[in-house]
């Protein structure tokens, strides 16, 4: 009796036992269910949203860059426009500053030779004469120096055959920086030649002492003379020319630029003349001719490089291609 009644309580502790187990089981998973796998999903998503911000972040800080650049850029090209313009204007400055010392030196040794005559008056320069000689001299500097039609000017329709041009030279100083990694190259494009805004460093460079460069004229002309033209070593920022082309010649193109090239004469720029030098043809033609090549064939020293700023082609005009 003692034995099965000891058998019974057995089994009902132990039932008890697996219930109390099974509800402490069941309490925990509710609770796992309603806390842990919430907070982690909560925390999962938290941590997406921060790395999409700081991804959003980084594509607008690499934005930045970009715009900033452009806006580096334009300042640094409206800089160097600003810094051109000022040596040119010390350059019209200067030639006033020595024209207007040789007048007054002039009127000065004239008035003391007047005054050695006793029926003479000494002369006095008025205002207005002043005035006068002054604004001549402006007129002077405006005025185009050569006075013959360019044939080669890019405004009026000629351009260069790139084609049949040599390689610009490539300057790896010549870069615009941004927190000191250069970012953009520049470089004067071959047609620079054909324009008339002659300012320092405003060339076109090609690699070497020899090069040349293909001009598709603004009309068929019959060629009489040409012009080069180069900054003075006044207004030179390294303080010389070397860059300057020295021996040069220039060849006629037959055919629509295509043909033959016609010899029309071999010259000598002279650094130490006047910077725009004009040379008639030592070979005429009996053709009018749209195209003519610019060659090249020593400059004043450079080793690595050399500048052209102006070339111009004279002659009379024929046919309209």
């Amino acid at each position: 009796m003692t034995a099965r009644l000891t058998q019974s309580w057995k089994i009902v502790i132990s039932t008890v036992s697996i219930l109390t187990l099974l509800l402490i089981g069941l309490g925990n998973h509710m609770w796992l269910n309603e806390t842990e796998f919430p907070q982690k999903s909560r925390q999962f998503y938290a941590l997406i949203a921060e790395y999409g911000s700081r991804l959003y972040n980084y594509q607008a800080r690499l934005r930045t860059p970009k715009e900033q650049l452009e806006l580096l850029k334009k300042e640094s090209q409206t800089l160097e426009n600003n810094f051109r313009e000022i040596l040119f204007l010390i350059e019209q400055i200067d030639v006033l500053k020595a024209l207007l010392r040789d007048t007054r030196d002039g009127l000065h040794n004239y008035s003391r030779n007047m005054d050695r005559d006793e029926d003479q008056e000494p002369l006095e320069a008025t205002d207005e004469e002043m005035s006068n000689l002054v604004n001549y001299v402006l007129k002077k500097l405006r005025e185009d120096q050569v006075q013959m039609a360019d044939y080669a000017l890019k405004s009026a329709g000629a351009s260069v055959i790139e084609a049949g041009t040599s390689e610009s030279y490539k300057n790896n100083k010549a870069k615009l920086h941004w927190h000191g990694i250069g970012f953009l190259t520049y470089e004067m494009p071959p047609d620079i030649i054909l324009q008339p805004d002659v300012h320092p460093g405003k060339c076109w460079a090609f690699p070497g002492s020899q090069g040349h460069a293909l001009i598709k004229l603004a009309r068929k002309i019959t060629p009489t003379a040409i012009t080069m033209e180069h900054i003075s070593k006044k207004v030179s920022p390294s303080g010389n020319i070397s860059s300057a082309p020295k021996e040069f010649s220039v060849y006629g193109i037959s055919k629509q630029c295509e043909g033959e090239e016609i010899f029309l004469g071999q010259f000598v720029y002279n650094k130490m003349g006047s910077t725009v030098q004009t040379f008639e043809l030592q070979h005429g033609v009996s053709e009018s001719l749209l195209c003519v090549k610019l060659k090249i064939l020593s400059n004043w020293g450079h080793p690595k490089y050399t500048c052209l700023y102006r070339f111009r082609v004279h002659g009379t005009p024929g046919e309209y291609p």
